[in-house]
């Protein structure tokens, strides 16, 4: 078998001269991807908007879901660190999936990632806006639509993005020590306030809403805060030694976030005297604790959500507009997306497309409240519609990853293969993918994510059908999945 981790056949898309358009390479450090990644998860907005339906759904323990979450996550990282060791790539799951099973799933997983990816993008840009009406409002008493502000924070986001990999990720990762910091302070100035009524019941099996039928129900839930720890993978062609820091990248990030994540959401519970429904029926409860404990100074909470919106509309356009890139490049979608910057070595197409075509999402919903008789689209609520679409789409790309990391490195690298890394984890890791499928696709859920599942079932015919006929068309496309690998010291 030919070396996967060798460069193949230069793709014919997206080149000057006979060579495939590159990327910057080797100007991002381990540091570097991993603050993206963090960035990406945001974990200020995916808390704050997050957590009340979380703790609604898994009762007190839920700090215990997330825990859960953060394993199952960690198991989904092996997959991602295993395939970057061996074939790294700007593709990421696209030409992990497309080395194993060929040329028809590569367009396949491109579109579905694209698409998903795009999808859940938008629920960002979307809140992005909604969040500083939410705290110009609340502080000032200003009004204005949230539209505005969702339409100038992209624009700046997408400028930034535009003048290069190092400056917009180091922006990306500025703004991720900012919400750190503040939910890091907010949360152990809750627990210091509370130090008399600590309690364990959190960490407790018998205190998850219907025992493990609630764990798994908060369990997509909680997978969902985690949705951008694979950040790193699409920034293998820009990061110094790829094949050894992208694995440390994703680990060290699922680590950071796990504990993370249970330390805000013990302090959160704790703060509403392990109260779930009056939790529940709070907007965005970490916001209410840190005004009941901080006061007037909770407005450093209010800095800590936009600080996070901010990094995620970098970090996660960065990265996901890569994929659509590296697709172009090796032809799987057109060789538009695999122009890069002749200067600032950038995919400007790619970035820009990826960041109207999310807009263009949002406008086309709303539309459809408007014409529903809804009335105007609120953003916290399209936030939660919007991301648990785009999450039923990512999910099935992690689950075809998960399949292919086996079969993969049985048959191209049969000598590195080890039984717990390449078979068992990865086994384990498709099981817990398969419970928040379950529980995004199941019957009997209230409109719109009753036809969640029949969008997905769709989307998923129409790229194999595509991916068909162009894979007729082009035969020669088999030769270029994966044929750009990220350079390696």
């Amino acid at each position: 078998m030919p070396d996967p981790g060798a460069v193949g056949p230069s793709p014919t898309s997206g080149q000057t001269d006979g060579a495939p358009q590159r990327l910057r390479g080797g100007v991002l450090g381990m540091a570097d991807i991993a603050a993206a990644t963090m960035a990406n998860v945001g974990p200020a907005m995916s808390f704050f908007f997050g957590f009340a339906f979380l703790a609604t759904t898994a009762g007190v323990a839920s700090p215990l879901t997330i825990a859960a979450a953060g394993v199952a996550v960690a198991l989904l990282g092996n997959t991602l660190a295993e395939f970057s060791r061996a074939h790294p790539s700007a593709g990421s799951f696209i030409t992990f999936v497309g080395k194993t099973f060929g040329p028809v799933s590569a367009v396949t997983t491109a579109l579905l990632a694209g698409l998903g990816y795009i999808i859940a993008m938008g629920s960002v840009i979307a809140i992005s806006g909604g969040f500083v009406q939410i705290t110009l409002n609340h502080y000032t008493g200003v009004d204005l639509p949230w539209i505005i502000w969702t339409l100038l924070l992209t624009g700046l986001a997408v400028m930034l993005m535009l003048r290069g990999i190092v400056v917009s990720t180091k922006w990306a990762g500025y703004f991720f020590v900012v919400e750190m910091l503040v939910l890091v302070v907010v949360s152990i100035a809750t627990l210091v306030e509370h130090r008399g009524h600590l309690s364990a019941a959190p960490f407790l099996p018998s205190h998850l809403t219907h025992g493990l039928q609630g764990l798994a129900a908060g369990f997509p839930l909680a997978v969902y805060l985690f949705i951008g720890w694979e950040n790193s993978a699409a920034l293998a062609e820009e990061t110094e030694n790829p094949r050894r820091n992208v694995g440390r990248a994703v680990f060290s990030s699922v680590a950071i976030m796990t504990v993370s994540y249970i330390l805000f959401s013990y302090a959160t519970v704790t703060g509403f005297g392990y109260d779930v429904e009056r939790l529940g029926a709070s907007p965005i409860p970490f916001i209410d604790v840190a005004r009941h404990t901080l006061g007037a100074l909770a407005f450093v909470a209010y800095v800590g959500g936009l600080t996070s919106t901010l990094g995620v509309l970098i970090a996660g356009i960065n990265s996901q507009a890569r994929l659509v890139f590296n697709a172009g490049r090796e032809g799987l979608l057109p060789s538009f997306f695999g122009y890069v910057h002749p200067t600032r070595r950038t995919p400007t197409n790619a970035i820009v497309t990826f960041a109207v075509t999310a807009l263009l999402i949002i406008a086309g919903w709303g539309l459809g409240h408007l014409l529903g008789g809804k009335g105007s689209m609120d953003p916290v609520v399209f936030f939660t519609e919007s991301s648990s679409l785009g999450s039923l789409l990512i999910l099935l790309v992690y689950l075809a990853s998960n399949i292919a990391l086996p079969l993969y490195y049985r048959r191209y690298r049969p000598q590195e293969f080890r039984v717990v890394r390449h078979l068992v984890l990865p086994a384990i890791g498709t099981l817990a993918i398969l419970v928040p499928l379950y529980y995004l696709a199941k019957p009997g859920q209230p409109a719109p994510y009753s036809w969640f599942p029949y969008a997905a079932l769709a989307a998923l015919l129409g790229s194999v059908g595509y991916a068909t006929l162009l894979v007729r068309r082009d035969p020669g496309l088999a030769e270029r999945v994966g044929s750009v690998v990220a350079d390696v010291e």
